[in-house]
Protein backbone atom coordinates (compact mmCIF):
# COMPACT_ATOMS: atom_id res chain seq x y z
CA UNK A 1 0.00 0.00 0.00
CA UNK A 2 1.45 3.37 -1.05
CA UNK A 3 1.85 6.40 1.14
CA UNK A 4 -0.83 9.06 1.29
CA UNK A 5 -0.23 12.45 -0.34
CA UNK A 6 0.38 14.24 2.94
CA UNK A 7 2.98 11.63 3.93
CA UNK A 8 4.79 12.17 0.63
CA UNK A 9 4.82 15.93 1.23
CA UNK A 10 6.02 15.43 4.80
CA UNK A 11 8.87 13.22 3.59
CA UNK A 12 9.90 15.79 0.97
CA UNK A 13 9.97 18.53 3.60
CA UNK A 14 11.78 16.23 6.04
CA UNK A 15 14.50 15.57 3.48
CA UNK A 16 14.78 19.29 2.72
CA UNK A 17 15.27 20.04 6.43
CA UNK A 18 17.89 17.28 6.77
CA UNK A 19 19.68 18.55 3.68
CA UNK A 20 19.92 22.10 5.01
CA UNK A 21 17.46 23.72 2.62
CA UNK A 22 15.64 25.00 5.71
CA UNK A 23 18.31 25.75 8.37
CA UNK A 24 17.65 25.71 12.09
CA UNK A 25 15.42 28.67 13.00
CA UNK A 26 14.24 29.32 9.44
CA UNK A 27 10.58 29.38 8.43
CA UNK A 28 8.86 27.03 6.06
CA UNK A 29 6.84 28.51 3.18
CA UNK A 30 3.24 29.37 4.01
CA UNK A 31 0.47 26.77 3.75
CA UNK A 32 -0.86 28.42 0.60
CA UNK A 33 2.59 28.36 -1.03
CA UNK A 34 3.12 24.72 -0.12
CA UNK A 35 -0.35 23.82 -1.35
CA UNK A 36 0.36 25.52 -4.67
CA UNK A 37 3.72 23.79 -5.01
CA UNK A 38 2.24 20.32 -4.63
CA UNK A 39 -1.17 21.14 -6.12
CA UNK A 40 -3.06 19.94 -3.06
CA UNK A 41 -5.50 21.46 -0.61
CA UNK A 42 -4.29 23.42 2.40
CA UNK A 43 -5.83 20.69 4.56
CA UNK A 44 -3.40 18.15 3.07
CA UNK A 45 -0.51 20.51 3.76
CA UNK A 46 -1.67 20.93 7.35
CA UNK A 47 -1.58 17.14 7.81
CA UNK A 48 1.98 17.00 6.46
CA UNK A 49 3.12 19.88 8.66
CA UNK A 50 1.40 18.38 11.72
CA UNK A 51 3.31 15.15 11.16
CA UNK A 52 6.65 16.99 11.17
CA UNK A 53 5.59 18.94 14.26
CA UNK A 54 4.78 15.67 16.06
CA UNK A 55 8.35 14.54 15.33
CA UNK A 56 9.75 17.71 16.86
CA UNK A 57 11.34 18.91 13.63
CA UNK A 58 9.26 22.07 13.40
CA UNK A 59 7.26 24.36 15.66
CA UNK A 60 5.24 27.51 15.25
CA UNK A 61 5.63 31.20 15.99
CA UNK A 62 2.66 33.52 15.68
CA UNK A 63 0.56 32.36 12.78
CA UNK A 64 0.69 29.55 10.28
CA UNK A 65 4.37 29.82 9.34
CA UNK A 66 6.33 26.97 10.87
CA UNK A 67 9.88 27.25 12.23
CA UNK A 68 12.56 24.56 11.96
CA UNK A 69 13.43 23.53 15.52
CA UNK A 70 16.09 20.92 14.82
CA UNK A 71 17.57 18.65 12.24
CA UNK A 72 17.48 14.91 12.68
CA UNK A 73 20.31 13.46 14.75
CA UNK A 74 21.24 10.26 12.97
CA UNK A 75 23.70 7.73 14.41
CA UNK A 76 25.19 5.09 12.13
CA UNK A 77 26.68 1.77 13.23
CA UNK A 78 29.08 1.56 10.28
CA UNK A 79 31.88 2.84 12.53
CA UNK A 80 32.47 2.22 16.22
CA UNK A 81 32.23 5.73 17.67
CA UNK A 82 31.53 6.87 21.19
CA UNK A 83 28.46 8.99 21.91
CA UNK A 84 30.70 12.06 22.27
CA UNK A 85 32.53 11.40 18.99
CA UNK A 86 29.23 11.00 17.14
CA UNK A 87 27.70 14.11 18.73
CA UNK A 88 30.69 16.28 17.85
CA UNK A 89 30.63 15.02 14.27
CA UNK A 90 26.97 16.13 14.12
CA UNK A 91 27.97 19.61 15.29
CA UNK A 92 26.22 19.21 18.65
CA UNK A 93 27.48 20.47 21.99
CA UNK A 94 27.80 17.38 24.16
CA UNK A 95 28.08 17.24 27.93
CA UNK A 96 27.92 14.45 30.51
CA UNK A 97 27.67 14.07 34.25
CA UNK A 98 28.54 10.98 36.27
CA UNK A 99 25.80 10.58 38.87
CA UNK A 100 26.82 7.25 40.39
CA UNK A 101 30.17 5.44 40.36
CA UNK A 102 30.33 2.40 42.60
CA UNK A 103 31.91 -1.05 42.84
CA UNK A 104 29.50 -3.97 43.22
CA UNK A 105 29.21 -7.68 42.37
CA UNK A 106 28.33 -8.42 38.74
CA UNK A 107 24.93 -9.86 37.93
CA UNK A 108 24.88 -13.17 36.06
CA UNK A 109 24.18 -11.37 32.76
CA UNK A 110 26.93 -8.81 33.34
CA UNK A 111 29.43 -11.51 34.20
CA UNK A 112 28.52 -13.47 31.08
CA UNK A 113 28.79 -10.39 28.86
CA UNK A 114 32.15 -9.38 30.32
CA UNK A 115 33.47 -12.95 30.41
CA UNK A 116 33.98 -12.68 34.16
CA UNK A 117 33.26 -14.95 37.10
CA UNK A 118 29.70 -14.64 38.48
CA UNK A 119 29.69 -12.29 41.45
CA UNK A 120 33.09 -10.81 40.62
CA UNK A 121 33.53 -7.08 41.12
CA UNK A 122 32.61 -4.60 38.40
CA UNK A 123 32.44 -0.82 38.36
CA UNK A 124 28.90 0.47 37.81
CA UNK A 125 28.54 3.99 36.38
CA UNK A 126 25.33 5.97 35.88
CA UNK A 127 25.62 9.01 33.60
CA UNK A 128 23.27 11.62 32.17
CA UNK A 129 24.17 12.69 28.62
CA UNK A 130 23.08 16.01 27.08
CA UNK A 131 23.08 17.41 23.56
CA UNK A 132 22.98 21.20 23.20
CA UNK A 133 22.06 21.39 26.89
CA UNK A 134 19.09 19.04 26.51
CA UNK A 135 18.97 15.72 28.45
CA UNK A 136 18.71 12.98 25.83
CA UNK A 137 20.15 9.78 27.27
CA UNK A 138 20.63 7.89 30.52
CA UNK A 139 23.66 5.61 30.39
CA UNK A 140 24.19 2.68 32.75
CA UNK A 141 27.53 0.96 32.25
CA UNK A 142 29.45 -1.81 33.97
CA UNK A 143 33.19 -1.85 33.37
CA UNK A 144 35.34 -4.95 33.59
CA UNK A 145 37.50 -5.03 36.71
CA UNK A 146 40.72 -4.57 34.70
CA UNK A 147 39.37 -1.27 33.29
CA UNK A 148 37.76 0.03 36.49
CA UNK A 149 40.81 1.74 38.07
CA UNK A 150 41.18 4.07 35.07
CA UNK A 151 37.47 4.93 34.99
CA UNK A 152 37.49 5.74 38.73
CA UNK A 153 40.10 8.45 38.14
CA UNK A 154 38.12 10.33 35.47
CA UNK A 155 36.33 13.58 36.44
CA UNK A 156 32.55 13.59 36.95
CA UNK A 157 32.05 15.84 33.92
CA UNK A 158 34.19 13.68 31.63
CA UNK A 159 32.58 14.01 28.20
CA UNK A 160 33.88 10.69 26.85
CA UNK A 161 34.99 7.86 29.11
CA UNK A 162 36.18 5.86 26.10
CA UNK A 163 38.43 8.74 25.03
CA UNK A 164 39.63 9.09 28.63
CA UNK A 165 40.68 5.46 29.06
CA UNK A 166 42.32 5.47 25.63
CA UNK A 167 44.39 8.55 26.50
CA UNK A 168 45.29 7.48 30.04
CA UNK A 169 45.78 3.75 29.66
CA UNK A 170 45.83 2.94 25.95
CA UNK A 171 42.59 0.94 26.25
CA UNK A 172 40.93 1.24 22.83
CA UNK A 173 37.60 -0.21 21.71
CA UNK A 174 37.89 -1.95 18.35
CA UNK A 175 34.73 -4.06 18.13
CA UNK A 176 31.16 -3.63 19.25
CA UNK A 177 27.90 -5.58 19.43
CA UNK A 178 24.64 -3.60 19.55
CA UNK A 179 21.16 -4.66 20.68
CA UNK A 180 18.28 -2.22 20.07
CA UNK A 181 14.76 -2.34 21.46
CA UNK A 182 12.14 -0.14 23.12
CA UNK A 183 11.40 0.09 26.84
CA UNK A 184 9.15 2.08 29.14
CA UNK A 185 10.75 4.78 31.30
CA UNK A 186 11.12 3.81 34.92
CA UNK A 187 11.03 6.36 37.74
CA UNK A 188 14.74 7.16 37.52
CA UNK A 189 14.69 7.47 33.72
CA UNK A 190 11.65 9.72 33.84
CA UNK A 191 13.18 12.03 36.44
CA UNK A 192 16.52 12.38 34.67
CA UNK A 193 15.11 12.83 31.17
CA UNK A 194 12.17 15.01 32.14
CA UNK A 195 9.51 12.67 30.73
CA UNK A 196 6.51 10.90 32.19
CA UNK A 197 6.93 7.51 33.81
CA UNK A 198 6.25 4.71 31.29
CA UNK A 199 7.05 7.01 28.35
CA UNK A 200 8.65 5.09 25.47
CA UNK A 201 12.44 5.13 25.34
CA UNK A 202 14.77 3.79 22.68
CA UNK A 203 17.27 1.45 24.29
CA UNK A 204 20.65 0.53 22.88
CA UNK A 205 22.71 -2.04 24.74
CA UNK A 206 26.24 -2.60 23.55
CA UNK A 207 29.32 -4.56 24.42
CA UNK A 208 32.74 -3.27 23.38
CA UNK A 209 35.98 -5.19 23.02
CA UNK A 210 39.66 -4.49 22.49
CA UNK A 211 41.42 -5.66 19.33
CA UNK A 212 42.42 -8.79 21.27
CA UNK A 213 38.76 -9.56 22.05
CA UNK A 214 38.87 -8.55 25.71
CA UNK A 215 35.56 -7.13 26.98
CA UNK A 216 35.72 -3.52 28.17
CA UNK A 217 32.16 -2.49 29.01
CA UNK A 218 28.54 -3.58 28.87
CA UNK A 219 26.23 -0.58 28.53
CA UNK A 220 22.49 0.08 28.68
CA UNK A 221 21.72 3.45 26.99
CA UNK A 222 18.17 4.83 27.08
CA UNK A 223 17.32 7.69 24.71
CA UNK A 224 14.38 10.03 25.04
CA UNK A 225 11.94 9.47 22.18
CA UNK A 226 12.70 11.70 19.19
CA UNK A 227 16.23 12.62 20.31
CA UNK A 228 18.19 10.37 17.96
CA UNK A 229 17.71 8.09 14.96
CA UNK A 230 19.81 4.96 14.45
CA UNK A 231 20.88 4.29 10.88
CA UNK A 232 21.82 0.82 9.60
CA UNK A 233 22.90 0.27 6.00
CA UNK A 234 22.75 -3.22 4.54
CA UNK A 235 22.46 -4.99 1.22
CA UNK A 236 21.49 -8.35 -0.24
CA UNK A 237 25.16 -9.00 -0.99
CA UNK A 238 26.11 -8.81 2.68
CA UNK A 239 24.97 -10.84 5.66
CA UNK A 240 21.31 -10.08 6.40
CA UNK A 241 20.42 -7.76 9.26
CA UNK A 242 19.66 -9.94 12.26
CA UNK A 243 16.46 -9.51 14.22
CA UNK A 244 16.13 -11.25 17.57
CA UNK A 245 13.22 -11.36 19.98
CA UNK A 246 14.49 -12.29 23.42
CA UNK A 247 12.81 -12.99 26.74
CA UNK A 248 13.78 -9.54 28.02
CA UNK A 249 12.15 -7.55 25.19
CA UNK A 250 10.04 -4.80 26.71
CA UNK A 251 11.66 -4.93 30.14
CA UNK A 252 12.03 -1.57 31.84
CA UNK A 253 14.11 -0.40 34.76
Amino acid sequence: MGRSRYEEIAESLRQAIRGGAYPLGSRLPSESDLAARWEVSRGTVRQAVALLASEGLIGSRQGARRVVLRQERRQSFQQLNSFAQWARAMGCEVSSRILVRTTRPATDEEAARLDAEPGSEVLYVLRLRRLDGEPVMVERTVYANWVAPVVRELPEDCVSIMDGIAERAGIVAQYGEHLIDAVAAGSEDARLLGVRRASPLLRQRHLTYTAAGRAIEWTDDRYRAGSVVFNVMNSAAAAPLERHAGPDVGAGG
